[in-house]
């Protein structure tokens, strides 16, 4: 696939853990481990951009989602499951297969395609909300993924992200000791210098329209073996994002 954003080693690197998607003891664990605090975050914030109840039956029905990244449909499935009208695009053509395989068997309705976000021009301003979860640190132009994203929100809509931070924290915990020591992912899956502090975030959004309202962290907890929402972005962290109604 020619893309201006998409890196082609990392789609090799992702490829060759597909089969994985939906193992939650496999190589995706910590994703699977991580979706409960994303998926209340992106529902409470959603709500609350949108004025609805979070804890209603449905709470998302009727919002038109598209998913970016979107891997074996971890988190696009439960959103479908709240009442979205999701849309799961990956630049990975074995996700994408491994996220359409899942879907059928659980019966879900779905929407997936095997393509980065600035093939999607004729759908701009078509989403209410988009998501580029875990995903902004394997890109190869952050910038034209960020616009590219963006113009698919619509006026008025939300955007929301999730990423690692550049610090010296997360290079000993995010990539040390969660690949060579802990052995929690695959030695490679990420590459530190690649990964994203909020301001290189917050710029190339607001210069495609869209501003960062909200920042909240994501904290492992190993006494609970689990990940909680929290103050402190030293190395996971969610971003919410949004784009005025008008120009």
């Amino acid at each position: 696939m020619q893309s201006a954003t998409v890196d082609p080693d990392e789609i090799e690197r992702f490829a060759a853990m597909a089969a994985d998607w939906w193992d939650p003891k496999g190589k995706f664990r910590p994703l699977h481990q991580l979706n409960p605090p994303r998926l209340e975050f992106i529902r409470d914030r959603l709500c609350r951009h949108f004025r609805r109840d979070a804890m209603a039956a449905g709470p998302l029905k009727g919002l038109r989602i598209l998913d970016i990244g979107c891997g074996g449909g971890l988190l696009t499935e439960p959103l479908c499951r709240l009442g979205a009208d999701v849309t799961g695009i990956d630049a990975g053509a074995t996700a994408i297969d491994a996220a359409r395989a899942h879907a059928e068997q659980m019966g879900l309705a779905i929407d997936y395609h095997h393509r980065p976000p600035e093939t999607l021009s004729e759908e701009a301003g078509g989403y209410d909300a988009v998501l580029n979860m875990e995903v902004v640190e394997h890109v190869a132009d952050l910038d034209a993924f960020l616009a590219a994203s963006a113009a698919l929100v619509r006026p008025g809509g939300a955007m929301v992200l999730s990423t690692l931070n550049r610090t010296l924290k997360s290079l000993a915990l995010a990539k040390i000791g969660a690949e060579y020591l802990l052995r929690w992912v695959p030695v490679g899956t990420h590459e530190w210098r690649k990964f994203r502090r909020p301001s290189e975030l917050a710029r190339p959004l607001r210069a495609a329209g869209v501003e960062v309202t909200a920042l909240t962290g994501l904290v492992y907890r190993p006494g609970e073996d689990n990940w909680v929402l929290a103050d402190d972005l030293d190395v996971n962290y969610l971003m919410f994002a949004e784009k005025a109604e008008t120009a």
